[in-house]
């Protein structure tokens, strides 16, 4: 294998320390503090020079939001390793986890899960959902609920019982749930993810991203004395009303 040449070595290098220097700025400052000219500064370097990697700050917030999200996932995965392999368990695993990571890295949480597009990365794509069913973080969670729907009998509402505002959605949804489940190699039986079963979980992420964001800027509207408590009473919510014991 040819070895690469000093430039390469040079541009890899220099890549890692934007990067990381990237995260040190958003973990210490904030989304806002991580600019290329603040980037430049603390490396030493001038600002143009920084284009050489990347054609614009989104562009770099881009990557850096990408790289929060795989350390992320691969955080979780890790957590989940070890459990039975029961879905349910694993599932609720992720979402304990997912909460105990937002409140101690509250900065990454702003900048990939509360930056509105146009503020923090106007890029398309710049704040990250369970729209792009294929990331890192989005997967673990769509496999750990592949394995429920495949294993348990659950509540699911009918189709008819589906706004029909967002039935078109939703089914468009449906190609990508399938597409990550099946690259996952999870068994998983087609015809049981339906339009209410896509429904459901739209509605599970909803109700779980709305608390772990009320807690993590604190506007939870009343003050909790054992919020541990008050989250687990809200995945034990969720989980009774789909037929989960």
């Amino acid at each position: 294998m040819d070895k690469p040449t000093r430039r390469g070595r040079m541009r890899v290098a220099t890549d890692q320390d934007i990067r990381r220097t990237a995260r040190t700025l958003l973990i210490e400052r904030g989304p806002e503090a991580v600019t290329l000219r603040a980037i430049a500064r603390e490396l030493g370097i001038t600002a143009p020079a920084l284009y050489r990697y990347y054609g614009s700050r989104d562009d770099l917030v881009q990557h850096l939001r990408l790289d929060v999200i795989a350390d992320l996932a691969a955080e979780l995965s890790e957590e989940v390793a070890g459990l039975t392999d029961d879905g349910a368990v694993q599932l609720f695993a992720i979402c304990r986890g997912f909460r105990r990571w937002a409140l101690t890295h509250t900065k990454e949480f702003t900048l990939v899960f509360a930056s509105p597009t146009g503020d923090v990365g106007s890029a398309a794509g710049s704040v990250a959902t369970l729209q792009r069913a294929s990331e890192p973080f989005g997967r673990i969670f769509l496999v750990a609920a592949g394995h429920i729907l495949a294993t348990h009998q659950l509540t699911i509402p009918s189709a008819e019982a589906v706004p029909l505002e967002l039935r078109d959605d939703l089914t468009a949804f449906q190609s990508d749930l399938l597409t990550v489940l099946h690259e996952s190699g999870a068994e998983f039986p087609p015809d049981k993810l339906n339009l209410g079963t896509t429904y459901v979980m739209i509605q599970f992420w909803a109700r779980l991203y709305g608390h772990i964001t009320l807690e993590v800027f604190g506007n939870y509207p009343i003050p909790l004395s054992k919020p541990d408590a008050v989250f687990d009473a809200l995945l034990a919510d969720l989980a009774r009303e789909i037929g989960l014991t």
